[in-house]
């Protein structure tokens, strides 16, 4: 295959893989909403429960309006607490049936279900035993979240281009690991912390001050690729150990991108909330 041809085709799976690794965190992890469908008196309902609120607002619950012979209530407690449930009853809008969740400090979790009362039997949401936890969060300005996206998703287009060079065009692979490296240090370890901080009011929650699993992703991929690109700029060993090097740093990065984003993320201690320590200072990893 012609230089420039194999090239293309290159950019191609790099840019696959980046589209991918976007497309799976925008719909996996703990803060996407549960939807459903379930059976109620007048047909079938669709559903979609939010897991994610803002600390400045009520969460606002809302499902369709299933008809006159449905009514139903909001649950909610406390996550990970002794509190009693909470009921409130949902009421009709020109939105459907809805009912919210009080606003919580950055961190701050409620656990929630709805019940319908739906023509003589009961049905609840989301289906099974398992509530809906929704995570309350401070807004990151926009200003410093489109770059921190952004450093982060070509971080993978460059480090994957860089991964399949060194299989197929040695020669192009430093340059690309070099970009791939530097926007990982400016997405991850520089604008990271400072949309988590605006988010939750800490700049770092990884190792070794905790144990927030998308800080310790973030640290392990970049350290690797730290050590991937010092290989071949100091010129350690021979091409062959160069390019394995490089072929690693692809090999974690992939495997932190199938990592859904937020898990194991920064989560408020109500018990210590409720002791009197700051909310600010109440915060550990969920």
């Amino acid at each position: 295959m012609q230089r420039n041809g194999r090239g293309m085709v290159l950019w191609t799976i790099a840019t696959l893989c980046m589209v991918s690794a976007a497309a799976f965190q925008r719909l996996t992890g703990p803060t996407i909403a549960i939807r459903g469908t379930v059976a109620v008196a007048d047909g079938t309902l669709d559903y979609r429960l939010p897991r994610k609120g803002w600390t400045f607002e009520d969460l606002r619950v809302t499902i369709p309006d299933p008809g006159p012979a449905t009514s139903g209530w909001l649950f909610y407690k406390r996550y990970k607490t002794d509190d009693s449930l909470t009921r409130v009853p949902l009421v009709r809008d020109p939105d459907g049936l809805s009912g919210s969740l009080p606003r919580q400090p950055a961190a701050g979790k409620l656990e929630y279900a709805i019940m319908l009362e739906t023509g003589g039997d009961r049905v609840r949401l989301p289906v099974g035993d398992e509530d809906v936890v929704a995570r309350f969060k401070d807004a990151v300005p926009l200003g410093l979240l489109l770059p921190h996206v952004f450093c982060m998703f070509f971080a993978i287009l460059f480090g994957m281009r860089a991964g399949l060079s060194a299989v197929f065009e040695p020669e192009r692979m430093p340059r690309y690991a070099v970009i791939s490296l530097a926007l990982m240090t400016v997405g991850g370890m520089i604008l990271g912390p400072f949309a988590q901080k605006y988010a939750f009011g800490a700049f770092w929650t990884g190792f070794p001050f905790g144990y927030d699993l998308t800080d310790n992703k973030t640290l392990l991929m970049w350290g690797v690729w730290v050590v991937a690109c010092g290989v071949f700029l100091a010129r350690v060993g021979g091409a062959g150990l160069r390019r394995t090097a490089v072929l690693i740093a692809t090999v974690v990065m992939t495997f932190v991108y199938l990592i859904p984003h937020s898990t194991r993320g920064s989560e408020l201690d109500y018990e210590l909330l409720d002791q009197g320590v700051p909310a600010s200072e109440a915060i550990t990893e969920g």
